[in-house]
């Protein structure tokens, strides 16, 4: 097989490896199918959910889980929902109001609505 691999789009690595129709990225586990244009552009922000859906700013999301917040005695609860998100680069990637308080969320402690 003269087929060869391609480097991650998205750290770079060049430990990736094919894995179905995809290729995977062990450092960073991105995966891409090398077939769609719309991976092809790395400065597109990725963030998938809970479940693995592709979220986009302004969807709506629900917390999948009861949620403590730091440096206070306010619980967000499960089945919260959060209308027109925006996606961040950093640790939380949601940006969004929850009951009225704007808070950022990581991506895996919440669904699709």
């Amino acid at each position: 097989m003269t087929d060869t691999i391609p480097n991650c789009p998205v750290c770079a690595s060049e430990h990736t490896y094919h894995d179905g129709a995809f290729y995977v990225c062990p450092e960073c586990a991105h995966e891409w199918d090398p077939n769609s244009e719309i991976n092809q552009d790395s400065d597109k922000l990725i963030v998938k959910d809970s479940n693995g859906n592709l979220l986009a700013d302004g969807d709506d999301i629900i917390l999948i889980k009861d949620l403590k917040l730091k440096g206070s005695s306010t619980v967000l609860k499960k089945g919260a929902k959060a209308k027109s998100i925006r996606l961040v680069d950093g640790d939380h990637e949601i940006d969004c109001k929850v009951d009225g308080m704007k808070i950022m969320l990581k991506a895996c402690f919440v669904k699709k609505a």
